[in-house]
């Protein structure tokens, strides 16, 4: 009969969904919104584009609770950034690795 009790008490668990690719953000939308001449627009697209590539090669680094909250702070103002989203994943990830290595000297 106790070989049972970890079937139901994974079944009792509730999936916590994590997104394993990077979010979709309408860059122009961004970049629009920040105004500015069209050579600031499209340095505006530069980047944010270069942060999505740099968002796809990184992402399975970052922990879920790190993509989430920073999914949610880049989402604040309807008008999510890539360049905002990446900023924050880093600082999550440095901060962790900091308090890491601290604890283990």
């Amino acid at each position: 009969m106790l070989f049972h009790l970890p079937i139901i008490v994974l079944a009792s668990l509730q999936p916590v969904p994590v997104a394993d690719t990077v979010p979709k953000f309408d860059v122009s939308r961004v970049c629009q919104s920040e105004g500015g001449s069209n050579d600031e627009q499209k340095r505006c697209v530069a980047d944010e584009t270069q942060a999505r590539d740099s968002l796809q090669k990184e992402w399975t680094q970052f922990t879920p609770s790190a993509k989430k909250q920073c999914d949610e702070e880049a989402n604040i103002d309807r008008s999510p950034s890539y360049v905002e989203l990446l900023t924050c994943l880093e600082m999550e990830r440095d901060v962790k690795s900091e308090q890491g290595g601290k604890m283990s000297k």
